[in-house]
């Protein structure tokens, strides 16, 4: 079953759906999408593989995109993000029916960043699904006496976010045809080809307009300085195609290696957007994937003591009638 929802987040209505399976207290995932792309953008399905999985869904639009409310509209500012994702997890833990204490969070692209900051510092997080994720195009500085952190943690608890991210660019297309005449935000011809396709969809609720709020006034937005700060299970899905400078595949496992907590690392094909095309094999892969990692969380299968091990790698087949996996890590 799915029904709309509404909660403030900053003062401003965000508007989601929720699925919520009929079974008592059920485990969460609260999911938004990356950068500019709405709710009904290919990651509706996955939510309707979690919702089949035994999982309540909350998926929503980020504040300023799509059927969600808020101004400055169609402004990327991770830090405004990140507070929507605080606020949908206070949301669904109030709900009957949802056991608190198995809510996770997931995020694509810009938003597996933001998805790993928050969990952070929202103890109410108990996972993480970060799918090409956006760490940046360079690994996060050295933060030997955890000084940088508390900063990038005071930051992203601060109640002015609104006005972080300085100096902004834009307006400007997310995507263009014509990188000469008119630049755009997203430069690679995938990206083109995935936001026109989908975001072109009638209903979609995507705008080809977007600024950017990722400067670094007053402060620098760099979610890998989350890594050593994890305390919970964390699946990052990342390709070694990957077009997207600030989704570095190097970065990113820089930033995995950093997490102490129980963690598993999955390479997959297809770019930064491979996994965005429903029906696909790549979407029934990664689908698969992190079921098979959100069930094991919420069935307590996860153990501490995996954080011993120095780690390894074993060939693992995800649910049945999906292609085998190519590369999974636990550590």
């Amino acid at each position: 079953m799915r029904i709309d929802v509404e909660f403030t987040s900053l003062g401003a209505t965000l508007r989601g759906w929720l699925y919520q399976p009929d079974v008592p207290l059920a485990p969460a995932v609260v999911m938004a999408h990356g950068f500019s792309a709405t709710r009904s953008m290919t990651i509706d399905k996955y939510a309707e593989a979690f919702y089949a999985a035994g999982f309540a869904v909350l998926l929503y639009d980020h504040r300023g995109f799509g059927a969600s409310d808020g101004d400055p509209r169609l402004q990327v500012n991770p830090w405004v993000q990140a507070h929507g994702y605080m606020d949908a997890v206070g949301l669904i833990s109030r709900l009957d029916g949802i056991d608190p204490s198995r809510v996770a969070v997931w995020g694509d692209s810009l938003s597996g960043g933001v998805a790993c900051l928050v969990a952070t510092v929202d103890e109410r997080i108990g996972a993480v699904v970060a799918q090409v994720p956006a760490f940046g195009e360079k690994p996060p500085p050295a933060d030997t006496d955890g000084k940088l952190f508390r900063a990038l943690r005071a930051a992203a608890l601060s109640p002015d976010v609104l006005g972080f991210g300085a100096p902004f660019a834009g307006p400007l297309p997310v995507v263009s045809v014509d990188q000469v005449r008119q630049p755009s935000a997203l430069k690679p011809l995938t990206a083109f080809r995935w936001f026109t396709e989908y975001g072109g969809k009638l209903g979609s609720g995507w705008v080809n307009d977007v600024t950017l709020a990722l400067g670094d006034q007053p402060a620098a937005w760099q979610p890998g300085l989350c890594a050593g700060h994890l305390e919970v299970p964390v699946l990052m899905l990342v390709s070694p195609q990957e077009e997207m400078a600030r989704a570095n595949p190097s970065v990113s496992r820089t930033v995995f290696d950093g997490i102490r907590s129980p963690k598993e690392w999955y390479a997959i094909g297809g770019g930064h957007f491979g996994l965005l095309y429903q029906p696909g094999e790549l979407f029934s892969e990664a689908q698969a994937v992190e079921v098979s990692f959100l069930r094991r969380w919420a069935d307590g299968q996860f153990r501490s003591e995996w954080n011993s091990v120095s780690g390894w790698s074993a060939q693992r087949r995800p649910e049945a009638g999906a292609d085998p996996p190519r590369l999974i890590t636990r550590i």
